[in-house]
């Protein structure tokens, strides 16, 4: 009897699978992508063709992350495509204002009831002293990246600094555009749209670095991160207790890197995938562990919020508390992290996470002067061994706030430290690497990979752009082989899902 297609089948393979969102690292997308691709090149001098491709196949990639909650994205860029054209419609500022206000009244209501509505009524049945039984309410997948977005092109609009697009499918790709859709970067519309205009063209030094972006993505999200995550953190997070002080505070340190690794790779993907496809979309991630202070780790570290969160909410704050002066600028910086630590999850962990860099930064403020002036009298003001104890010092900062992060039972916290202070055994530390190798090899790598100076990633960058194409393809392969190897164990979701 002749085999016949079961279109069941193929439906259980491109279907929605609410525990299996499609990620960028798997092989469904690898075939997804490259038949997308092929596309793409026969029809991208069609401007029509290529928008409407592209639209297409990020709402079908969306579909698999989210479902049929890709309806509240539809929802979402109606919404502000007309709320744009009308704030910048009219001459009147009181209603200019009032159109701003009801666009952020929408996208918080929209943001907040699927993200936070149990959050709140949990806090309010607490104060009460009452049982709550929470509603059965789904976070739709980037729900917080794509708001951020069609905020972004919101205020700007008000702030004059564009123009708002006329055409609703240009505005549509903007916030629908699949590389970075679920995690970001947080693109500008001014940036982004302008360049739907454009014919895509990928030079020379675009495929190089995208092929070099595509390998450490996969290097850092599979290799180091799911790896650690599934073979040392997630052991160690859960019963910390059962292991030493120098496990814990190995771990600490493991998750800060995993922490990164998954983010950035997951970045540096979404960027090679707009340049194959001739977008340039923002970084993200700028070495954030060599930062030398709070202040510059946030200059680093996520990047596209970070600098959101400067020009449309602490900018703001600060001009209208100006007459407070270094007060005014340390209320602006607590309530902007209280807000970053709200973005981030439904959870007083988050909010805690925020607060702390907030309070942080905000020392920094008050001691700032006493301090410059305390290393111009030992003269060590601006040498090379200040900055290098400042960057560690920083550094334990960090990770001790990903504790937090991580986890929202205080008491798992204090059990990490007192093993860290009460429980630490030194000699575990020598048994560690020779019964964990590779583990202990990975995180070595990591950091040093981190570390290394910009000009090694330029001479990186160069080496891989002038490969020929057949040796660009086989360095994917391997480093796809290499990832294939590491992924012995169901991939882990990207940490930055939830939010």
């Amino acid at each position: 009897m002749p085999n016949t297609i079961k279109f069941e089948n193929i439906w259980n393979l491109l279907g929605y699978k609410p525990n299996e969102p499609l990620l960028f690292n798997t092989s469904l997308f690898l075939f997804l992508f490259f038949g997308l691709i092929i596309i793409y090149n026969l029809i991208k001098y069609n401007k029509h063709a290529r928008v409407s491709l592209l639209i297409i196949f990020s709402f079908y990639f969306y579909y698999l992350a989210a479902g049929y909650y890709a309806g509240i994205l539809i929802l979402s860029t109606i919404i502000n495509f007309f709320l744009g054209r009308w704030i910048a419609g009219t001459e009147s500022f009181p209603i200019k204002r009032i159109f701003l206000v009801l666009a952020l009244i929408l996208n918080i209501a929209l943001l907040g009831y699927f993200k936070y509505t149990n959050f709140f009524l949990q806090i309010i049945n607490d104060f009460r002293g009452t049982e709550f039984s929470p509603l059965a309410i789904f976070l739709p997948i980037g729900i917080s990246f794509y708001t951020f977005k069609a905020l972004t092109y919101i205020f700007d609009i008000y702030y004059d600094t564009m123009k708002p697009t006329k055409n609703f499918f240009d505005f549509l790709l903007y916030l629908v555009f699949f590389p970075n859709v679920l995690m970001g970067p947080i693109d500008r519309a001014a940036k982004f749209i302008p360049q739907i205009e454009k014919e895509p063209f990928l030079s020379k030094d675009d495929l190089g670095r995208a092929t070099l972006l595509i390998c450490t993505g996969l290097l850092k999200t599979v290799v180091i991160s799911s790896y650690l995550e599934d073979n040392f953190l997630s052991r160690v997070f859960e019963f910390p207790l059962r292991y030493t002080g120098v496990e814990n505070l190995l771990a600490i340190y493991t998750y800060a890197l995993r922490l990164y690794c998954d983010f950035s790779g997951y970045t540096d993907l979404a960027i090679a995938i707009s340049l194959l496809l001739g977008f340039k979309i923002m970084d993200n991630f700028n070495s954030p562990f060599k930062a030398a202070s709070i202040a510059d780790f946030w200059r680093r570290w996520h990047i596209s919020l970070s600098t959101w969160l400067l020009d449309y909410l602490f900018k703001p704050i600060q001009i209208s508390l100006r007459g407070l002066k270094m007060w005014g600028n340390i209320i602006a910086l607590v309530v902007t992290f209280f807000i970053c630590g709200l973005w981030h999850g439904a959870g007083w962990n988050f909010i805690l996470w925020g607060t702390y860099f907030g309070v942080l930064m905000s020392i920094a403020i008050i001691i700032q002067k006493p301090k410059i002036k305390l290393y111009k009298a030992l003269k060590i003001y601006n040498t090379k061994i200040l900055k290098f104890f400042q960057i560690v010092i920083t550094f334990h900062f960090i990770a001790f706030s990903f504790l937090i992060f991580r986890l929202s039972n205080l008491q798992t916290i204090k059990d990490m430290i007192n093993q860290i202070t009460d429980f630490f055994h030194a000699e575990v530390f020598l048994q560690f690497i020779e019964k964990m190798p590779l583990i202990f090899g990975l995180i070595v790598i990591g950091f040093i990979s981190h570390f290394l100076p910009v000009k090694f990633y330029t001479w990186m960058k160069k080496t891989v752009t002038a490969l020929p194409l057949a040796g660009k393809i086989a360095l994917l392969v391997i480093v796809i082989w290499i990832a294939a190897q590491f992924k012995s164990a169901d991939i882990q979701p990207f940490v930055y899902f939830q939010f």
